[in-house]
């Protein structure tokens, strides 16, 4: 008969079994995210993970001892940083070049618009909070889940935060992935196939469903759009070192009563991002291991979006109600007419 571990070594064990649990269901999302019906709708595994995860969160948390939730709350925080910065090997200097001086204008423009106009007027016009604008803006304005992931990190957000941002992610960059692409074939987008490459790289959510959509045209098409998304995810660094900046002179504004001055919360693993870029960029790791370090960074991601989403309840996302449905409509606009008036400017 096994002794009992000693008590200073039981925390450990409920959280390594807490993320081997995760990581199972990460598992057979990967799986899930692979069959031909859920790739043909351009769901990343990361959103079928955050899906899978809700599903379980509220209908059968009852079947995981409470006790493994520390491993939840690990891979969904510390696991999230890792696998953030690793993304940064999707990365190359050399594709920024590739894609030439307009797609990078439109990159940087719609970030930019789409995170300030989106944040003033989620905040002071739809009266929404400001984690649960910033999160949702940050998604629609540059990478989808993962920079939702990341500034939830660095805001240190709510998981049911995430959840309605990541909802509002993926159903307007669905409708986009299916939209664009039949305006364009239908004579309503005025612009010739490497110019709505970088419209759709500019315009459309998520890297798989930008891919999803500049496939229905052709692989010239689907090479302009995804270097331009790769371009809107590598200013995703710039993008969080600026919000560590405004967030610690919020800080230091409100403690400033008490003469303290608060710590610049640097997201190190927007750094790690960088550096990881810049290796990429180097071409010094071997094809083989990138493409399996891609693929377990994927894996991880995944973790930490079902994670997030076992962390979720539906009852909190129910309290944000329709404003936030409303800000992803405006979103939406802001990015198609944005992107379609700054690829007709600068082509």
């Amino acid at each position: 008969m096994s002794e009992p571990l000693p008590a200073s070594l039981s925390p450990w064990r409920d959280k390594i079994n807490g993320v081997l649990f995760v990581g199972l269901l990460a598992a057979a999302v990967v799986q899930l995210a692979a069959t031909p019906a859920v790739k043909a709708l351009g769901f990343s595994p990361l959103v079928v993970g955050i899906v899978c995860g809700m599903l379980y969160g509220n209908f059968l948390r009852g079947t995981m001892p409470a006790e493994w939730g520390a491993g939840v709350h690990f891979t969904a925080r510390r696991m999230l940083r890792v696998a953030v910065a690793f993304y940064g090997l999707n990365i190359s200097v050399q594709q920024i070049i590739e894609v030439g001086l307009p797609g990078i204008l439109v990159s940087c423009a719609i970030v930019l618009f789409v995170l300030v106009v989106g944040t003033l007027i989620g905040t002071r016009l739809l009266k929404l909070d400001r984690d649960t604008v910033m999160l949702t803006a940050a998604g629609s304005a540059i990478c989808g889940a993962a920079a939702v992931l990341a500034f939830e990190s660095t805001l240190k957000a709510a998981p049911h935060k995430s959840a309605v941002a990541v909802a509002t992610v993926v159903l307007f960059g669905t409708i986009s992935m299916f939209l664009y692409p039949l305006l364009y074939q239908t004579g309503w987008l005025d612009l010739d196939t490497r110019a709505f490459g970088i419209f759709l790289g500019g315009a459309v959510h998520e890297v798989a469903q930008v891919v999803g959509a500049a496939s229905n045209i052709d692989a010239a098409t689907t090479e302009v759009a995804t270097i331009v998304k790769m371009t809107r995810v590598a200013l995703l660094v710039p993008v969080l070192l600026v919000l560590g900046l405004w967030l610690q002179r919020s800080a230091t504004a409100t403690a400033g009563l008490n003469g303290v001055k608060a710590k610049l919360p640097i997201p190190w693993f927007a750094i790690g991002f960088l550096v990881l870029a810049l290796i990429h960029s180097a071409q010094v790791i071997p094809a083989p291991l990138l493409q399996a370090l891609r693929t377990l960074d994927i894996f991880v991601l995944t973790m930490a979006m079902t994670a997030l989403g076992i962390e979720t309840r539906f009852a909190q996302m129910r309290q944000a109600g329709p404003r936030v449905m409303v800000l992803g409509v405006i979103l939406f606009i802001l990015l198609g007419l944005g992107g379609y008036a700054l690829v007709k400017l600068v082509t």
